[in-house]
């Protein structure tokens, strides 16, 4: 549909959908989020979309680029008469993310909105320097994020802060360097809370009842001796919060005359890269989804020392917004075998439901990237090769897992054995758990009902020791299809 002709429809769909400020489901959603489908491919989005739809996916978490919509992108100065805060301004061009938000609500997803940068130039702090990622100024910064509100408040609640602060792709200085050779010290934390402080409020003038939430942090950091090296996150979240290493508050600095930010949630990237979701990370700063307890212990021990808060004093819920695996082929650096990243999605699946503080896993990416060569090595292997799908379109087989994922965990309540799983789309489905007999016949020895979310679990007392084949089969009325997991195999442990 050329863009022009769809305008119309964006804005019957945004004038029809749910107000903002409908209640949030405390149950875990599961994402998905790929721009490069959903923006950046208008021609193959409509029909991918309703595959995610039909895929049980319930929100979509879709980058809202300052730089992508505002005017003047190389110009060091604001065009004059631009109101950065009317959305309707002519000088903002919305109709990509128009476009891309229409489809979402039209096929009954929510959007996830990630308020982010880089801005134009005229937005940085220091426009001479040609580089937009510079200390961008967060006057002008909330000025968006409230235009962004004002534009989608009826179709979306909940917007993101940024996209991985901690990373010099998305912004700089990440550090300041006195001595050449010598530990440096933070400043992206500092720009990332004066941008916090300055679009949650701007946010909730144009949507009172929206959710802001801040963090969006990558999992892994660098040690501090260079400029741009990233950050580790759980350092990140200490000095945004002005305290030390033993959470005791800091003054001095770029913490004098320090101001909390408030938020309504905390975002966060768990990618393990080639670990398993039970692998902890091996840097005491750096967290992947494994390490979700450290996390959270780090997020309220910094809350306690006033180093943000919240509108209720409660500690924040999480929202792993972006999650996944590259696989091997096409990269062999840093991929995993397909059939690996199918189980490993799964169990992390599992490993999110049962965090009663993640209320959002949204899986990266729905397609791979192509591959594309930078240079030599691991440069060779360039993009994001994390999808469900082969850059051909082709499956792998995390599709099916992540529409039927099934996990059997023999440690939390060992020697039994938990057994979890999940229909999508989700509604309540009658479930077979099954166990294949030494004939190889799989045998039901339980009959289960799920919840409205499609998530059931069974915790049975199998013998210890003794391998076996688990797998579940719905059991639905027809017409509606039958769908099988995977097969698990699994020996329960003392």
């Amino acid at each position: 549909m050329p863009l022009r002709s769809a305008l119309p429809l964006v804005a019957a769909l945004l004038a029809l959908a749910v107000p903002a400020g409908a209640t949030a489901s405390p149950q875990l959603q599961t994402g998905i989020s790929d721009d490069g489908i959903l923006l950046h491919s208008p021609e193959r989005a409509p029909t991918i979309v309703t595959r995610w739809a039909a895929a049980g996916i319930d929100t979509v978490r879709i980058q809202v680029r300052w730089v992508a919509i505002a005017p003047g992108e190389l110009d060091p100065s604001q065009p004059l008469g631009f109101d950065a805060r009317d959305p309707d301004d002519p000088h903002y061009d919305w109709a990509a993310t128009d476009q891309a938000i229409a489809l979402v609500v039209a096929n009954g997803m929510t959007p996830l909105l990630t308020v982010t940068g880089s801005g134009p130039l005229w937005a940085s702090r220091v426009p001479s320097l040609g580089n937009p990622r510079y200390q961008p100024d967060p006057g002008k910064f909330g000025q968006f994020a409230e235009a962004v509100a004002r534009r989608y408040r009826r179709v979306a609640d909940r917007y993101l802060i940024w996209n991985e602060p901690n990373q010099p792709l998305w912004l700089q200085p990440q550090q300041e360097c006195p001595v050449a050779g010598r530990r440096c010290l933070p400043v992206a934390p500092h720009t990332y809370r004066a941008l916090v402080r300055a679009a949650y409020p701007a946010i909730h003038r144009a949507d009172p009842g929206a959710q802001v939430i801040a963090g969006t942090l990558a999992p892994r950091g660098a040690d501090p001796l260079q400029r741009n090296r990233p950050l580790h996150p759980l350092a990140f979240i200490r000095a945004f919060g002005c305290v030390d290493d033993q959470y005791k508050p800091i003054r001095t600095g770029r913490c004098r005359g320090f101001q909390p930010a408030r938020i309504d949630g905390f975002a966060y990237h768990p990618h393990p890269i080639k670990a398993s979701p039970s692998a902890p990370s091996p840097h005491t700063d750096d967290a992947t989804i494994a390490d979700l307890r450290k996390l959270e212990d780090t997020l309220d021990a910094v809350q306690r020392a006033r180093g943000f808060s919240t509108p209720t004093g409660a500690h924040t819920p999480l929202h792993l917004t972006e999650f996944g695996y590259q696989t091997n082929p096409p990269d062999p650096y840093d991929g995993i075998p397909p059939a690996r990243q199918s189980r490993w999605l799964q169990e992390a699946a599992y490993v999110a439901w049962r965090d009663p503080r993640v209320r959002t896993l949204v899986q990266y990416e729905w397609q791979d990237e192509r591959v594309k060569s930078v240079g030599a090595g691991r440069k060779r292997y360039a993009g994001w090769q994390s999808g469900l799908l082969f850059s051909s379109g082709k499956a792998k087989p995390a599709l099916a897992g992540f529409q039927h994922p099934f996990f059997a965990d023999v440690k939390t309540k060992a020697p039994q054995v938990r057994f979890w799983g999940q229909v999508r789309p989700g509604r309540t489905h009658d479930v077979l758990l099954q166990r294949a007999s030494p004939s190889g016949l799989w045998v039901t020895i339980a009959r289960l009902r799920t919840d409205a979310r499609g998530t059931f679990v069974k915790t049975l007392a199998p013998p210890i020791g003794k391998a076996a084949r688990y797998r579940y089969r719905t059991a639905d009325p027809s017409p509606v299809p039958t769908v099988t997991s995977d097969v698990l195999k699994v020996t329960p442990t003392r």
